[in-house]
Formats: structure tokens, sequence, C-alpha cells
């Protein structure tokens, strides 16, 4: 009865181009813990069988964890985790549902506010940003010759997101990531992460900075929680942009930690 009264239910949310796959040691670390653990493809990522050409807005990207959470029961509460673009993601089922959100954790994670648009947060982050590298652009007969999609180069990944990670976790990365929607309208990202103070302001926040994150780096982050203050500010040290793989175990206590402090 006592290991029923501790478990947690963490939903883990990736970030873009990646998918559920990138969690699979913190599931595994979590599980073991004695948690509930659910891991979301959302549209056109990992398994999911659409592809990016039939994603036509971010409400269908989003749409995976929007059905998960429209099916919880009314009295469950889960513990929402955003990785990188992930943090939309989850601002955005906050917003929606936050009475089924017991904390919501920012992971090296975009983290919009009332007062702080997402399309700010992505200016913020390209002034850092130098070069996409070896990224690929795909133009699918888009209006004023804007890319409809980007997948994210070995080299960039190398450098700017598994720096800390081990070869064998980049070479997965490398053979499963999968081109990530973009759109011509900015405006549409702001329309899918419209969040208010009264429904994702009444959710507990908390956020994980990763001090080694060479694509949303730590000023960039610092930024964010300095621009949009959070209920807690954890510190992963020596981590690069993937927690997930460079520093798993330390994740995972962090995340555990977060679960039993906002039940």
């Amino acid at each position: 009865m006592e290991k029923d009264k501790r478990e947690k239910h963490f939903v883990l949310v990736h970030g873009g181009c990646h998918g559920a796959w990138c969690w699979y040691k913190v599931a595994t670390l979590l599980k073991s813990g004695g948690h509930k653990v659910t891991v979301l493809d959302l549209a056109a990522s990992g398994i999911h069988p659409k592809q990016v050409h039939e994603v036509l807005s971010y409400f269908d990207y989003f749409e995976p964890l929007m059905e998960f959470m429209t099916s919880l029961p009314l009295e469950e509460r889960v513990i929402l985790v955003g990785h990188s673009m992930g943090g939309f993601s989850i601002s955005a089922a906050m917003e929606k549902f936050p009475e089924k959100v017991s904390v919501a954790v920012f992971c090296t994670a975009f983290m919009p506010s009332p007062d702080l648009s997402s399309t700010t947060l992505l200016e913020q982050y390209t002034r850092r940003l130098d070069s996409y590298m070896d990224s690929v652009y795909t133009f699918d007969n888009a209006p004023n010759n804007h890319p409809t999609s980007l997948l994210l180069g070995p080299n960039l990944m190398l450098s700017k997101l598994y720096q800390l990670s081990s070869p064998e976790d980049l070479t997965l990365a490398v053979m499963l990531t999968r081109p990530h929607p973009v759109y011509s309208d900015e405006s549409m990202l702001n329309e899918a992460v419209a969040v208010t103070e009264e429904k994702y302001g009444s959710v507990h926040r908390v956020y994980i900075v990763c001090d080694q994150d060479k694509l949303i780096t730590e000023d960039l982050q610092r930024w964010m929680i300095e621009n949009n203050p959070t209920d807690e500010v954890k510190l992963l040290s020596g981590s690069d942009h993937m927690p997930m793989f460079s520093k798993p175990k330390e994740l995972c206590i962090s995340l555990q930690e977060i679960a039993e402090k906002y039940p």
C-alpha cells in the first residue's frame, strides 16, 4: 500500500525531430522506481504513422498528447515533462488540462508565458544559434520559398546536442530522428500555445537547467526563468542538450524529487 502511495505518473514529451525513443533510459529508471510512465510520439515523430507533410499545424502536431490527456480519468493527475521543443507541447496541455497536471517540468525547454509569446522565445533562441550546420531543410511547393520541414544534421547533433553523450546514443539518434514541421505563418505557434494566467499559470512549474547545453544555451534558459519565474529551478551540472542520454540517473533523481514535492 505504501508503494501505491508513492507511485506517480510521469508523461515524458520529446523535442523536435526526436520521439518517445529518446526517453528509454529515464523511462526504465522511473519504472524501476515504482512509477507509471507514459512516453508519447507527437505527430510524425518516432513511430507515429503520420508523415511530416500531413501535419498541417501545431494543433495537429500536439494531437497525440492532447488525446492522451483527454483519456486520463478525471481524478488522475500527472507530472508533465517537456524537453526542448516539448516545452511548447506541455504548455498547450497545461492550458487545456490544468486540473490534470500536478506539476510541469521544463527540461532545458522552451517555456512561454502569458506575457512571453512562443515566437519571442524562438527569436531569442535564433539570435544565439549561429548555424544549423548540416541540417536539411525541405521545400515542398511552399509559398515564398519557405521551408516546410527541418531534419537535424549529424554534425549539428554531435557538436551542439550530444557532445557529452555516448557515441552509441548519437548513432541511435541519427538513425531515428525524423523531420520536424516548419510553418511560414509564425502566428500559428502563438495560437496553438496561447497560455493564460488563469489556467497555465495555475499549474506548478519547475525548470531543469542543463549547463553545458549548446543548443538552448544556459543563458537562454536563465533568461526564460527570469522573465517567467518558476516554483523551483534545478541544475543538472555537466549535461548537454540531451540529459536523458548524458545524465539519465541525475535527471531521474530530479524528476522523483519534483514528484514528491508537488503531489
